[in-house]
């Protein structure tokens, strides 16, 4: 039991190391409600776990808050794109089809080191759109100094990492459910 309980600790501290740094929450809830009040949408990407991630928040986003939210998991979409682009390049060239001048991105990576994720980051700043990353392992990962806003979870456990990411976001998008709620 020693396991769960470390495990759980560890988890709670990851994610309770975020409220130490309010300006970040506050500029990522800005920036999303800006990009709401232009009209325009968020667009999420991940690989594995970060992709499913960006599934689920893209849902919430568009059916709770009223955020359009897009993310890249059809399969077509990402076996189409990876075959004519490589699988380095698939991200950043959905990027240039589906994204729009009021968009924002969000790209989340463990690591911070995936290459089609970096690559995205690239295509994002060279389209002049706001992103914001989410990464953890190493504090001086690549994709944690290319984004606007820059989440890093300090961890070199994936599932850790991943959970973090995953409660990290969803705190954003309930903060401005409730930011909604109080103002009608």
């Amino acid at each position: 039991m020693r396991f769960f309980r470390n495990y759980y600790l560890t988890l709670a501290n990851c994610i309770a190391s975020i409220q130490n740094n309010e300006p970040l929450l506050a500029s990522a809830t800005a920036v999303l409600q800006e990009t709401h009040d232009r009209g325009g949408k968020v667009v999420l990407a991940g690989n594995g776990g970060s992709a499913a991630m960006a599934s689920h928040v893209s849902v919430d986003m568009t059916k709770t808050l009223g955020l359009r939210a897009v993310n890249f998991n059809e399969a077509d979409l990402i076996t189409c794109f990876a075959n004519d682009y490589g699988h380095d390049h698939w991200i950043e060239k959905a990027l240039e089809s589906y994204a729009d001048p009021k968009d924002i991105v969000v790209l989340i990576s463990s690591s911070g080191k995936s290459a089609n994720i970096l690559n995205a980051a690239l295509k994002t700043k060279q389209m002049n759109l706001p992103l914001i990353t989410f990464s953890g392992f190493s504090a001086d990962n690549p994709l944690r100094s290319l984004g606007d806003i820059n989440f890093w979870a300090d961890s070199r456990a994936y599932n850790i990492v991943e959970m973090t990411h995953h409660v990290w976001l969803l705190s954003l998008l309930d903060k401005l459910v409730a930011d909604k709620s109080a103002n009608p």
